[in-house]
């Protein structure tokens, strides 16, 4: 069973593997039931389409086929993938990885290991993975670097004036702003951060490191 995303290139391969000897029982682009089309046909090796291999949930549909259908070989079809993709794919349940642009051989080859139960993925990606697997690329501050991606430059800076122990009023002089705007300011920060009080927003800012990182940014936003 072929399915992606495009209803052409699903059935281009389709007839391709066709015109090579194999039994293709349907091809179909994903939809919400396109798990469950592959679950009612059980196929030997499904080639499933996607376009974004990192996204969170992308491979969703192979750990539902594989819970339901766990005799069926998934193959992945899709982009150059990072590593982490790689490793998403296989995780969720899958047999292999096929990029878009392998020649028809490659693809047969990769069904042939599937139906084999080994593993089908080419060498030079499996090394990638197993690469960034051995040596992760340090990661920074997640939450930090969060929740100012929340906020908007003038919210950067009433942050920091807050935790710096400014109220309304003089968070409203010195960024030259009423004082209604300024308690709106405050409250949509606070909103954002999750929390329900100046104090907890300044404590959460800090532990974070937020506030070494809004710093720099708030003098940038002054000039």
């Amino acid at each position: 069973m072929v399915v992606d995303d495009h209803r052409l290139l699903a059935e281009a391969l389709a007839s391709a593997l066709k015109l090579r000897g194999h039994r293709v029982l349907a091809a179909a682009a994903p939809a919400a039931g396109a798990a469950d089309l592959v679950i009612a046909r059980a196929p030997e090796v499904c080639l499933l389409g996607t376009a974004a291999p990192a996204e969170p949930g992308i491979f969703d549909p192979v750990v539902k086929i594989k819970r339901e259908r766990p005799q069926v070989a998934v193959l992945v079809l899709g982009p150059v993938p990072s590593p982490r993709g790689i490793a998403a794919a296989f995780a969720a349940g899958a047999s292999g990885y096929v990029r878009q642009d392998e020649r028809i051989e490659g693809v047969e080859r990769a069904i042939m290991k599937a139906r084999a139960g080994e593993a089908a993925v080419a060498p030079q990606l499996l090394q990638g993975a197993f690469g960034e697997l051995l040596n992760p690329a340090a990661q920074p501050d997640d939450e930090a670097q969060r929740l100012l991606e929340m906020l908007t430059p003038r919210e950067v800076e009433v942050l920091v004036r807050v935790a710096d122990g400014e109220d309304t009023r003089r968070i409203a002089a010195g960024m030259g702003i009423a004082p209604s705007t300024a308690r709106t300011h405050v409250q949509r920060v606070l909103m954002k951060l999750g929390v329900g009080s100046r104090l907890e927003a300044a404590a959460l800012a800090a532990r974070t490191g937020l506030l070494d990182r809004a710093s720099p940014l708030r003098g940038a936003s002054a000039e």
